[in-house]
């Protein structure tokens, strides 16, 4: 876990292509090299590079710029041809002041788009000043204190719209959208929208949810499966968890590699995919339900929401 409170440098790029045998390694072989951020201008040649300072530090686009650049990704879906079942995807991760989704607040964000390769194609990062006191066992997870978000942080109402407008145009294009664990992300949007005056998304589609996946399709697996340790299963490399940017690129790379694991298993059109999540979401949290039932976590007839993707 990094305390750093300067946005880093985006993590290496991966290929799909570059895993033989899934599990079987490590972690995925980079495509290239890391790429430096440090310095990094925007050119008309590189249309979709985020603004990098000296620092390290993002310079926000501005709105019209960020709409731009995905209406030029969107325009662009999808590749005709392919057959494949993602040749893009959306990549979605916030941190916030804690895990209410109902009170807790928007504290960074990312927002961005994967190949069918795993490299990042469009990507857009907010640092928001949420309103109220970060505790401090949240900044201790992703490493922003109130000091920090008060100081660097754009108003909170400007970043919701702009993540709202963001996830929007790539829902709209019919382009998947993976997050980890998404009822959290998605319901944590939602309320911050309902509390800015903004219009929620309220029917997310299609989205992608490697947790969810992972769990049908390996069930019997013991141990955690928080997104550490699923990268990891997957061989692939999350160098700075709890970091918005590199959660959500690593959920992505998560998706595309159980996408080719579980290629004949898995329903063959993203409609089809969005509907099968839903259904074993609801089986997974029921049978969680009766576990915690058996051991006394809940009272019968209590049971545990498994509305996905959003709650």
């Amino acid at each position: 876990m990094s305390m750093k409170t300067s946005w880093p440098d985006p993590p290496p790029l991966f290929a799909v292509e570059d895993l033989d045998h899934p599990g079987e390694k490590d972690s995925w072989v980079p495509r290239r090299p890391r790429q430096q951020a440090a310095a990094r201008r925007r050119s008309s040649a590189e249309p979709h590079e985020a603004l990098i300072d000296v620092d390290g530090r993002l310079m926000m686009d501005s709105p019209e710029e960020l709409r731009m650049a995905f209406d030029d990704i969107t325009a662009r879906f999808p590749d005709e041809g392919s057959g494949a079942l993602f040749t893009r995807v959306g990549v979605f991760d916030l941190e916030t002041t804690g895990i209410d989704v109902a009170n807790d607040r928007i504290v960074t964000a990312f927002v961005g788009v994967l190949d069918a390769s795993g490299e990042v194609i469009e990507s857009h990062s907010w640092l928001a000043d949420p309103g109220i006191e970060i505790p401090a066992a949240a900044a201790a997870v992703h490493g922003v204190s109130t000091e920090t978000a008060r100081a660097e942080g754009r108003p909170a109402a400007e970043v919701v719209g702009e993540i709202i407008d963001a996830l929007r145009t790539l829902f709209d294009a019919g382009i998947p959208v993976v997050a980890y664990n998404a009822p959290f992300d998605l319901s944590v949007l939602r309320h911050e929208a309902t509390r800015h005056g903004f219009t929620p998304i309220a029917v997310p589609s299609p989205v992608v949810d490697p947790l969810v996946v992972d769990k049908q399709h390996d069930r019997y697996r013991r141990g955690k499966r928080t997104l550490d340790i699923v990268a990891a299963h997957y061989g692939v490399t999350l160098e700075d968890a709890h970091d918005a940017s590199a959660d959500a690129i690593a959920a992505g790379r998560v998706a595309l590699a159980q996408a080719e694991r579980f290629a004949t298993d898995l329903p063959t059109t993203l409609a089809e995919l969005h509907a099968a999540q839903a259904g074993w979401a609801a089986e997974q949290a029921a049978s969680l339900g009766e576990y915690f039932v058996r051991i006394g976590r809940i009272a019968p007839g209590e049971t545990i929401d498994g509305s996905w993707p959003i709650r």
